[in-house]
């Protein structure tokens, strides 16, 4: 098949999503797929196009020339990329969010493999567009990665399905920091406490605060993200992770961070992080979240894959904290972790998510 590997973007899990792509279309080609890799939003450049597809911008040799797609990605460090700059240096494109040739090698494309995380990403607003389009590509759909993507509205649909997810209030993302500062804003009844932002990806805009001026501070830098914050109960004990793959759960994993919290350095900096799959939990536990993680999946219209994170406190009780409809597929990230103890290679996995989101459009087609 012909498939284009779509990642990088400019959400704050920019550079997560590119190690992912790269790692996928690895994959892809090792399956024996014509792939290729691209960025959605600085696309392919006009000499690239040429010196492949011709004077006559035959695109459909892109997918098959001998060019290493992924040979400038890097390993994720501790520094993001400056998004900002990115977005200046790129300047407009006639295609809007979208880079050159992006729609174009879409469109040529059999199906496209969505690496993209975060904002622009996982909020449904590329997968609408390519519904209307007419271009297939893995993973949820639109409805579902918005309702996803916004935790406001995912603990909603916890609590209107009797998912148990910590309490929670919201502060609204168009506070003036002014407000803040005069500490006219709802405090917690105790601390420690979560604040986050709605939409936030990878640990991005997560804070553990202790007292009422981290608090304040927190709140000040949530604010920046430009989405409403969410400040939540916090569950002290172990946390979890659990796919769902085709409305199947996969084996958990346990996330245990040696330093500090599940943060976005500990996500993606090898060796910071002890992760155990199948996790070490009594049987009736494990049945219990992994229902859970179907029944989150289910109520949340999730489809082909996904992945939902757990907290478990000292008395055992576990909490549903969000979903992830686009999970990372990086080294080090859990999904394909969870499917090695399964005995599913990196390559099966990935050749699987395409087969399992191909199947909704034959299912389209025989209504």
């Amino acid at each position: 098949m012909k498939i284009t590997v779509l990642a990088g973007g400019t959400s704050t899990e920019r550079d997560v999503s590119l190690v992912s792509g790269s790692m996928i279309y690895k994959a892809l080609r090792t399956a024996g797929h014509d792939a290729i890799l691209i960025d959605v939003f600085t696309g392919v450049k006009e000499e690239i196009i040429e010196s492949i597809a011709g004077q006559d911008y035959d695109l459909s040799g892109v997918f098959i020339a001998d060019v290493d797609w992924a040979e400038s990605i890097k390993q994720i460090g501790e520094e993001r990329t400056d998004i900002a700059k990115l977005i200046e240096e790129r300047g407009p494109s006639e295609d809007g969010y979208f880079g050159p040739y992006v729609l174009e090698l879409c469109k040529a494309s059999d199906i496209v493999f969505m690496a993209l995380h975060g904002e622009n990403g996982e909020n449904g607003k590329v997968q609408a567009a390519f519904d209307l389009l007419d271009i297939r590509y893995t993973g949820t759909d639109y409805a579902s990665s918005a309702l996803s993507m916004n935790k406001c509205l995912t603990k909603s649909v916890f609590e209107v399905k009797g998912i148990p997810t910590p309490s929670y209030f919201v502060i609204s993302s168009d506070i003036p920091k002014e407000k803040i500062e005069a500490e006219d804003v709802r405090f917690p009844d105790e601390y420690p406490i979560v604040v986050k932002t709605a939409c936030g990806g990878s640990s991005v805009g997560v804070y553990i605060v202790k007292d009422k001026e981290e608090y304040l501070n927190a709140l000040k830098e949530a604010i920046v993200f430009d989405a409403d914050i969410i400040v939540e109960q916090y569950i002290k004990g172990r946390e979890f992770s659990v796919g769902v793959v085709d409305g199947e759960a996969y084996p958990i994993i346990e996330i245990a961070p040696i330093s500090g919290f599940y943060d976005y350095k500990n996500k993606y900096q090898a060796g910071s992080t002890i992760e155990t799959c199948p996790a070490r939990l009594p049987w009736e536990i494990t049945a219990a979240m992994q229902k859970t993680a179907e029944d989150a999946y289910a109520a949340l219209n999730m489809s082909s894959y996904g992945r939902l994170d757990f907290m478990m406190d000292e008395d055992n009780k576990f909490y549903c904290l969000e979903a992830n409809t686009l999970p990372g597929m990086t080294p080090t990230s859990l999904l394909p972790q969870e499917a090695a103890a399964r005995g599913e290679d990196f390559v099966t996995l990935v050749e699987k998510i395409v087969h399992v989101s191909l199947r909704k459009y034959m299912q389209k087609v025989f209504k």
